[in-house]
């Protein structure tokens, strides 16, 4: 197994990663993971950790995770908002089958304005592009 272990490992945090180098090449044959660098999604910064220094390849190889991360973190994106529109689509079905008057009553409200709210903004992102072209 350890044979096959990358060099990086990146431990994903709510907006970038802990980044750590790996090491087994030891007496015990053990795991050893090494802080070396922390970084920022949001801004693109990348800091080293401690009194470390970054090689080059230590950058290039988190400018490649961060590029990749990037992506993954769209598809993830866009895949919740299809999801949202399946949602919406089995909320309606619900609504006009299986809800009470109760259920209704509790989230009638709430879903209203979200859509309104919802439907408010697509209206208006879809004037802006329109009137761009």
């Amino acid at each position: 197994m350890a044979d096959k272990l990358p060099e990086y490992y990146f431990r994903v945090r709510e907006n970038g990663a802990f980044v750590f180098r790996l090491d087994t090449e030891n007496r015990q044959r053990r795991i050893e993971m090494d802080q070396i660098a922390v970084v920022n999604m949001r801004n693109g910064e990348i800091k080293a950790h401690g009194d470390r220094s970054l090689s080059e390849a230590d950058i290039d190889a988190i400018k490649e995770w961060m590029e990749e991360r990037s992506k993954t973190l769209s598809h993830r994106e866009i895949d919740d908002i299809f999801r949202a529109v399946d949602y919406l689509n089995n909320t309606a079905h619900w609504a006009q089958s299986k809800a009470n008057d109760e259920q209704l009553e509790a989230v009638t409200d709430a879903l209203l304005l979200a859509m309104h709210d919802l439907r408010s903004t697509l209206v208006r992102k879809k004037a802006d592009r329109l009137t761009r072209d």
